[in-house]
């Protein structure tokens, strides 16, 4: 099967519009209604009728439907919700304390049980869920809160904006103070209301705020706590700007991260290495291309533990020149040019600390599909005809606002056996950085360097560096382009040369 028929269908299903869910309806409410973490609650008042069926939704919603991702975002929306409608109740008022109980008396229904705020934020949510990121979402109407975000949360990208609220709000200057002559950091009365959810001091308290900080804050300052400001986050003119810091490394997808609970993760990623080869001191006189296609797809199990399938197309062509990279798309099973599955098999990615976020650990092991990949007399190489083991190990730093340091080691296992019982063939354990700059919330530009040593049976090497590019069209939808240049001990000793050409795409749900 042609490699772009695979990727046409792929795409055509993967970008099937799905219905309005209630997702999308309070979406777009939060984008009408709010403006710069203020809520406009004079202008719902006077229309009240899409927050009255966003309620209703919500009081008839069948939880038994939802997983725990789904049921996490939907209770985070439907508080920040009930605080709009609590306050409207009262409204024109200038603190929520000003209502009697306001957090406990009236209850508010939610599939079919009625549930006080309090309820909500402590029994279903930050007891279920035990997520201290959770503070810095969830809006109790009042300014000293973070602020109240102009967008819905949603299931696919709940995890990737939990760490961008936290990180906005633990680097606004007025949430969190610091004062570094003086030696002293100043924090909301949040941390000291929900110490256990941080740690159970001021210390671990500073910890988990170092966490998402651009500029960590020494856990030897003097920690004390501000005045919590009640007064009610309504929009008032003129509308001033908050203080956070905003950053282009808060709106970027980390590709080192598990995906969360019920979401899935598509990957298409297209290799062309071409490499030309001759006499040492001569000119190069023929060209190898392989082509490669990786189509991977990972399913949140858990927050923690993806599991998948991944499937590896090639091609391949050997010529005289001058050949061309692109002759590697003939199609044809001769003695210098061949195509086809190679291998299918399971992947697993796993993140073992919910202190490390984008930490992981990946593996695969491909299954070769036929037992003829590594040639013959009359065709050419195409993949190993024994299974193949690879894990990754992946962490990405953020550098500051704009940059970041994606690092990765490798173990791979290639060959395995080779018709010898015991038999090891090639290990090796390649090194991978990428630094990355963002210089929008879209665009990613990163150079890559690589080091792959072989292990066995003989020590040998290739090292590679380049240069690429990332966009996202849409929150869950990517594409990607790579140029690379290569270099090892048999290119070096040919007088050869070889890069590749990389394209890709990723999409969640």
């Amino acid at each position: 099967m042609k490699p772009f028929f695979i990727l046409n269908l792929l795409i055509i299903s993967l970008l099937n519009p799905a219905f309005a869910s209630f997702f999308d309806r309070a979406d777009a409410f939060f984008k009408k209604q709010v403006q710069n973490g203020l809520v406009a609650y004079d202008a719902i008042q006077s229309n009240p009728k899409e927050l009255e069926q966003l309620l209703q939704e919500i009081a008839a919603a069948d939880l038994s439907k939802m997983d725990a991702t789904t049921k996490k975002a939907f209770y985070i929306n439907a508080y920040n919700l009930f605080v709009i409608r609590g306050a409207l109740d009262h409204y024109p008022l200038s603190s929520v304390l000003n209502v009697p109980d306001f957090f406990d008396k009236k209850k508010y229904e939610i599939s079919g049980k009625q549930r006080s705020l309090n309820e909500l934020e402590k029994e279903w949510l930050l007891k279920s869920y035990a997520d201290a990121r959770l503070h810095f979402v969830l809006v109790c109407g009042a300014v000293g809160c973070p602020p109240i975000t102009d967008f819905a949360y949603r299931p696919e990208e709940l995890e990737a904006q939990l760490e961008q609220q936290t990180r906005l709000a633990l680097n606004n200057t007025k949430f969190i103070r610091v004062n570094d002559d003086a030696q002293q950091v100043e924090l909301s009365q949040i941390f000291e209301w929900y110490s256990t959810d941080f740690g159970g001091s001021k210390k671990s308290a500073v910890e988990f705020i170092n966490r998402y900080r651009y500029h960590s804050i020494s856990t030897d300052y003097n920690v004390s706590f501000y005045k919590y400001d009640w007064s009610l986050n309504e929009i008032k003119s003129p509308i001033l700007e908050t203080d956070v810091q905003k950053s282009n490394n808060d709106y970027r997808y980390v590709v080192s991260a598990s995906i969360p609970k019920g979401t899935t993760e598509t990957k298409i990623f297209n290799n062309l290495y071409s490499q030309t080869t001759g006499t040492k001191g001569s000119d190069r006189t023929e060209r190898a291309n392989f082509y490669t296609m990786f189509i991977t797809s990972l399913y949140g199990l858990t927050n923690r533990l993806n599991v998948g399938l991944e499937v590896r197309y090639r091609q391949a062509t050997f010529d005289r020149l001058p050949a061309s990279p692109l002759d590697v798309f003939r199609f044809e099973q001769t003695a210098t040019s061949r195509f086809g599955v190679a291998t299918i098999g399971p992947k697993v990615r796993f993140a073992p600390s919910a202190q490390l976020p984008n930490f992981s650990i990946q593996s695969a092991f491909w299954i070769p599909l036929r037992n003829d990949w590594e040639g013959t007399g009359e065709r050419p190489y195409l993949d190993w005809n024994n299974p193949t083991w690879w894990t990754q190990f992946f962490n990405d730093f953020s550098i500051g606002e704009n940059f970041a340091l994606f690092a990765e080691i490798d173990a791979l296992w290639e060959d395995l056996g080779n018709g010898e019982q015991g038999a090891l063939n090639r290990f090796s354990t390649p090194v991978t950085l990428i630094g990355s700059y963002f210089p929008t919330p879209k665009a990613t530009v990163y150079v890559l360097t690589n080091y792959s040593p072989y292990w066995s049976p003989q020590l040998s090497y290739f090292w590679q560096a380049g240069v690429g590019t990332k966009y996202q069209l849409t929150p869950k939808f990517e594409v990607e382009a790579l140029y690379s240049y290569f270099t090892n001990e048999f290119l070096a000793s040919t007088n050869g040369r070889a890069s590749t050409f990389n394209v890709g795409i990723r999409f969640n749900r």
